[in-house]
């Protein structure tokens, strides 16, 4: 009989924009041991699983890529007589031992034809010789796009928002994370892709302890500064150090208490990593006289971006810092295209001509960079396989973002819950996933694996930190 099997091949080529050293760091993470890691990413072709099923395969390649190696998947065909044919049952059991996480066996490519005799140890042994393969090469999976809606409603929200204020009222402000789980909870829960909701699970509690560690803090350094004005500089030097902590900290909460289909999301940002972020990259922009601050807002995503997971599976950035420069280009010559315009009116007719013209470069630079950044941030995230895009319209966002400011400024502040769920159903409208291949399967391996994994969640808390 013919038994038709699949293996994943690594022809030693990674995913653009993916160094070497990212690459090893994924794979450890994904579970392989220092020396496999290595040699693939010094870029050894090789045959890393064998024997697999189709969508143990695409499973595979899927966690692999996302640690930034492009792999194939290739068909095996191999003849048996019928007499030596395996019971289906037990090879199906093995099947699903062989995909158990953290299993790995990254045979060299010259010696693929050997690879079940190979011992599992003999792995750190890579050849550079590319192999003679006659293997029929997988059909690449199907694409799709995955919208993104938001069902929520003003007036449904108006009840929620009023309740809120009326409670933090009461409370001193003491409600102020209760209101803000509910808040979060109400958009989250509105906000729908492939026919599930997002979750907001963070403890009101939580948010109220890590608030008042805050609060008390303020306090103790007003009085110190009004008092004694060293001892309050003194006090703002020791607290710098700590910024970094705080923010990293913050972010993994809002990501852990994030969720889809039961799956939390996670940050893995390091307190190296903040102190680039928060100090030296904005002193380089400082420095050059803010000619560099598109590579400070570039680092800042990047890091944001990169360290944050759906699961065990991490976001990545493909923009690169030439994109920001580029944008930011773009931001420059209509400011002064705007301005050239404004100095020639006020000098040749009426320096009052000038500034309606100002006022109106104003509203097209704000509508650019509000609609223009989202694009480009979120049109360059992946997430292995799946690619975010978004669409936002540059005059549509500005006349959204004006209307309603008209709005709330002539209702008091009431219409501050349709503004809000209206700006959220034209983003969520513009914004869409990409998805390659089984979303369902991929679901599955992701809550198979971060069952095995768990999530850390006692050491995170919130201050309210929003700075990128």
């Amino acid at each position: 009989m013919t038994i038709q099997n699949y293996r994943v091949y690594f022809a030693g080529h990674l995913v653009e924009g993916v160094t070497p050293d990212a690459a090893k760091a994924g794979l450890i993470q994904l579970g392989m041991n220092e020396a496999q890691a290595s040699s693939l990413a010094a870029l050894r072709p090789a045959t890393i699983k064998r024997n697999l099923s189709r969508d143990q395969a695409q499973k595979y390649q899927q966690r692999l890529q996302a640690a930034g190696l492009l792999v194939e998947i290739e068909m095996e065909l191999a003849l048996m007589p019928s007499d030596d044919a395996p019971d289906l049952a037990q090879a199906a059991a093995k099947a699903e031992q062989d995909e158990s996480p953290g299993t790995w066996h990254a045979v060299p490519a010259m010696r693929a034809e050997a690879a079940d005799a190979e011992p599992a140890a003999d792995t750190e042994r890579f050849s550079a010789r590319e192999p003679t393969r006659s293997h029929a090469t997988e059909v690449p999976v199907e694409r799709r796009i995955e919208p993104i809606r938001f069902t929520g409603s003003g007036s449904e929200y108006f009840g929620i928002w009023i309740v809120n204020i009326l409670l933090m009222i009461v409370t001193l402000g003491f409600y102020a994370p209760w209101a803000k789980v509910r808040n979060a909870q109400y958009f989250y829960g509105h906000t729908e892709l492939d026919g599930s909701s997002f979750q907001y699970l963070a403890d009101p509690w939580v948010i109220f302890r890590g608030r008042l560690v805050a609060i008390v803090a303020v306090i103790i350094w007003a009085v110190a500064s009004e008092f004694y004005p060293i001892a309050g500089l003194i006090l703002v030097l020791l607290f710098l150090p700590l910024l970094p902590w705080i923010v990293v900290r913050s972010l993994k909460f809002h990501a852990v208490n994030s969720a889809w289909r039961n799956i939390r999301f996670n940050f893995n940002g390091t307190y190296g990593g903040a102190c680039m972020v928060l100090f030296v990259w904005p002193l380089v922009a400082l420095l050059t006289l803010f000619l560099a601050f598109p590579l400070s807002m570039y680092k800042a995503q990047a890091w944001r971006i990169d360290n944050t997971y759906f699961g065990t599976m991490p976001f990545r950035l493909k923009a690169s810092a030439g994109d920001f420069f580029l944008f930011f280009l773009k931001l420059m010559l209509i400011a002064a295209g705007f301005g050239v315009v404004s100095s020639a009116l006020s000098a040749a007719i009426s320096p009052w001509l000038g500034m309606p013209v100002l006022f109106a470069g104003y509203l097209v630079l704000f509508g650019y960079f509000m609609a223009g950044l989202q694009n480009l941030i979120l049109g360059s995230t992946v997430l292995g396989m799946h690619n975010l895009h978004s669409n936002l319209g540059k005059g549509r966002i500005l006349w959204i973002f004006m209307t309603n400011s008209i709005l709330v400024v002539f209702t008091l502040g009431l219409y501050t819950p349709w503004a809000k769920v209206r700006m959220a159903q034209y983003m969520m409208s513009c914004t869409q996933l990409e998805v390659s291949g089984d979303l369902d399967h991929f679901i599955a391996a992701e809550t198979e694996r971060t069952s095995a994994l768990g999530q850390e969640l006692g050491e995170a808390f919130d201050v309210g930190v929003s700075f990128i």
